[in-house]
């Protein structure tokens, strides 16, 4: 089971603020509990990097993006409101009346996303679906000057929305997608290490996957570490709550187990590995079908150099994109677990081609 100190981590890691291409705090975070018992660095793009030297296995590299969806200030106008763009993918619905804190120039700035009164709108206002332009910050500056020495364009922000603890072990967070999968892959690491095996276990909190239309981190990571094998962990849609088709996405339930995704980018290797891990742990699981691209890190790494044998590994999430998402503490322990196992059982006798 996750112990004290690490979802003491994991609790540090969710509130710290860290958008697309604004990653550094968290990345720092996580490069303070990596120093722990691994050897750390980071690169220029913004990635975190932790090793464990195995005993001259394959390199195998475990990715979980540590960016969060957020927004940047376009404009700040004469009366001290500022206007908001987003970073990463927003229904604009669930911004409206929010706090949001922004990182200023000298420290951090809290402001109210506004827009007009339901009791002012014409009927046919009250039907249309808010847009960023419909919206504004109010930071409670008089004018353009005072809200300009406190934020800048160019400036970004998250919705102030803490961790809170909900009964039957899950947590509730803006920033699980997907701060929980460079948390899972750390810990990963961090079981890997008190019982290594052959392979070369390199964890990765990658950043820009929210908007890594060219791959993001994830990219040059599988890029520059040349591992022979990959597991990118994120978030997938939990689909035990209302309002979900099953037949299209799926049966995964918050505390069903990590979601293990087959098809397309998928090596049929590294699945059966992670599929027969599982199974002799008798560690629950579901199965996700990915006919294209799985819009996670995995369609980058399994590119990168002459190909990495990729999977990917998924924790249900209820609620995605929005400031309250929320898992079980059950599922990330048993993926950490999984996926710890899984490292230990590659060597340089592991063929990763499907024959």
């Amino acid at each position: 089971m996750l112990n004290d100190s690490s979802i003491a981590f994991l609790k540090t890691l969710l509130d710290t603020p860290g958008p697309s291409g604004f990653e550094s705090a968290p990345a720092r975070v996580w490069r303070t509990e990596a120093a722990k018992f691994a050897v750390v660095r980071s690169d220029v793009i913004g990635n975190s990097i932790a090793e464990v030297q195995g005993s001259g296995g394959p390199t195998i590299l475990l990715a979980g993006h540590i960016d969060e969806i957020g927004v940047i200030v376009t404009w700040i106008d004469d009366n001290g409101f500022a206007y908001i763009e987003g970073i990463g993918g927003w229904d604009t619905q669930v911004l409206v009346g929010q706090r949001i804190r922004f990182m200023g120039r000298d420290g951090e700035v809290y402001g109210v996303i506004g827009k007009k009164p339901i009791h002012l709108m014409k009927p046919d206002e009250r039907e249309k679906v808010t847009k960023f332009a419909d919206m504004w910050v109010d930071i409670g500056a008089l004018n353009r000057a005072e809200a300009s020495e406190r934020l800048s364009v160019g400036d970004c922000g998250v919705l102030d929305a803490k961790v809170t603890d909900m009964p039957n072990n899950r947590i509730v967070s803006r920033s699980i997608d997907d701060r929980i999968g460079a948390f899972i892959v750390l810990e990963a690491l961090r079981r890997y290490a008190e019982k290594p095996g052959a392979a070369r276990v390199v964890a990765v909190a990658t950043c820009q996957e929210e908007i890594g239309f060219s791959g993001g981190g994830a990219r040059v990571a599988a890029q520059a570490l040349g591992p022979q094998m990959a597991i990118a962990v994120d978030v997938t849609f939990a689909t035990d709550h209302p309002g979900i088709e099953k037949k299209e996405v799926g049966e995964h339930k918050l505390g069903g187990g990590p979601v293990l995704s087959r098809g397309s980018v998928i090596s049929p290797v590294v699945f059966r590995l992670l599929r027969d891990t599982a199974e002799s742990l008798a560690m629950p699981y579901s199965l996700h079908a990915a006919g294209r691209a799985t819009s996670t890190d995995a369609d980058a790494i399994q590119l990168a150099r002459d190909g990495v044998a990729t999977a990917l590994v998924s924790i249900p999430n209820r609620y995605m994109h929005s400031p309250n998402e929320m898992v079980s503490l059950d599922d990330l322990d048993r993926a950490a677990t999984l996926i710890a196992e899984v490292c230990r059982r590659v060597d340089s006798s592991t063929d990763f081609t499907d024959r």
